[in-house]
């Protein structure tokens, strides 16, 4: 929790947005009239209660810790169920192994084809109503959504459950759009360094805990998924704050609410569509290990599925350390520009090194370095979100998610089929390593383009 206590530190929601939900006032705040350049000597001094505790930093951390807890949460209960739901599926099919790989490929793809399609929506209809009633209307169908999966008593049922999660879990581009709302330019990319690295958290924890509740029984994980979400919803409606002015609100339209839409909104600026090209080439490269890791440490070294498992949790430990905790100094040091082009290196650098590891001990080792790759994200992010004003905050994030999911239907093919066709008898090339290899160039490609996107671009430095 302390390193939500760090990212509270960064958000500068006033005192009257800071009051009870049920009685926020309406008026124009001149403080978020331009987000991107409050600084902290510009912020009202602290109110004080009859207690003498300081009212905007308390609320301010209650508002931070519900944005990291929704996206910790979120990647939690997606993590816990992973376990279980090839079971779940399995148990309805008879246990037929063949069928069983089949429809939950037709799950994956299904939830990545509602991300491509619902996160540019939610992202669009936060900058119309405002952040607070999406992500906390988004937790609640969420929470539900996973009870009804946890009912479910056909495949039908489970299959509509898995629509509906792939819908409302695209809430998480509008709790990033939050942290751009409230959020000084110079401050952003630690904030969205700390929210990668909750994602790393419910990478690591989702799996481990949901494999332990599987044991007991493989419906137990959706049920307390479906509980801590609800909780979280509960939290929120108590203590978050509206982020979003209504004079910077925008009209909800479906043209910019579609996926072609959003990312109209790229082609504005150079810096946009440079950086939209680095995170769709380095998520697509992400599936390699999402997708391969697991049958290429098999074929390589022969692990155990535990000695793969907590390899994964080792990746997702580093990633989460490096967005917590490196992110803000290396941007204060090098700016948003340069640690970027740092971090491409470094992920360039990693997956090269798996590829080229005879022994799994090379491929420890390798593990830390690859991992330096996640000071890209939150960089690239707050880089973009200085493009575009706070109306359409919602609708760049919805549109960087839908990147994800293109990633998402792209990835997983590509990469299984490159492994498919490096190894075995009729391998077009013997070098199991190529899929790794193959994510390297693109993240070199990606280290081209973003020298080149943001050539000028002025250096934004995080404070300390």
């Amino acid at each position: 929790m302390e390193w939500a206590f760090l990212f509270a530190d960064n958000f500068v929601i006033p005192d009257d947005r800071l009051a009870s939900p049920m009685t926020q006032q309406q008026e124009p705040d001149p403080i978020l009239t331009a987000p991107e350049f409050v600084a902290e000597s510009e912020l009202p001094d602290e109110t004080t209660s009859e207690e003498g505790a300081p009212l905007r930093r308390a609320g301010r951390r209650a508002a931070a810790i519900f944005i990291f807890l929704t996206v910790t949460l979120d990647m939690l209960a997606l993590g816990m169920i992973a376990p279980v739901l090839p079971r779940l599926i399995s148990g309805f099919l008879g246990n037929d192994a063949v069928r069983t790989t089949e429809m939950l490929g037709v799950f994956g793809t299904l939830w990545a084809l509602m991300q491509f399609f619902f996160s540019p929506v939610l992202g669009s209809l936060s900058d119309h109503f405002g952040r607070r009633p999406v992500v906390l209307l988004s937790n609640l169908g969420l929470g539900l959504d996973y009870l009804l999966m946890a009912w479910a008593p056909t495949l039908s049922w489970l299959f509509a459950g898995r629509i509906i999660s792939g819908i409302t879990s695209s809430s998480i581009p509008t709790a990033m759009a939050y942290v751009a709302d409230v959020t000084p330019r110079e401050k952003r990319a630690a904030s969205f360094g700390l929210l990668s690295a909750a994602f790393g958290m419910g990478f690591v924890l989702g799996p481990a805990v949901g494999g332990l509740l599987g044991t007991v029984n493989p419906r137990l994980p959706f049920w307390v998924a479906g509980g801590l979400s609800l909780v979280n919803a509960l939290y929120g409606f108590l203590v978050l704050p509206e982020s979003l002015a209504p004079e910077h609100r925008s009209r909800f339209s479906w043209r910019r609410a579609n996926p072609v839409g959003s990312l109209s909104l790229l082609r504005r600026h150079r810096a946009l569509i440079g950086m939209a090209a680095v995170l769709l080439f380095g998520y697509i490269a992400q599936q390699s290990l999402m997708n391969v890791w697991v049958i290429y440490a098999d074929y390589r070294y022969h692990w155990t599925d535990r000695t793969v498992g907590f390899s994964l949790a080792v990746v997702g430990i580093f990633s989460g350390l490096v967005g917590g905790l490196a992110v803000k100094p290396v941007v204060k040091a090098l700016g948003e520009r340069g640690t970027i082009l740092l971090g491409l290196i470094f992920g360039s650098a990693g997956y090269a090194a798996f590829g080229l590891s005879r022994t799994g001990l090379l491929l420890w080792c390798a593990i830390p370095f690859f991992n330096l790759m996640s000071l890209v994200w939150p960089s690239a992010q707050s880089l973009m979100t200085h493009q575009v004003g706070p109306s359409e905050q919602g609708q760049l994030q919805g549109a960087i998610n839908s990147l994800r999911g293109t990633a998402g239907l792209i990835g997983p093919g590509l990469f299984t089929y490159i492994f498919s066709r490096s190894i075995g008898e009729h391998a077009v090339v013997h070098e199991p390593g190529t899929p790794f290899y193959v994510a390297a160039l693109m993240l070199l490609v990606s280290l081209l383009v973003a020298q080149h996107a943001t050539q000028g671009s002025s250096p934004v430095r995080s404070t300390a």
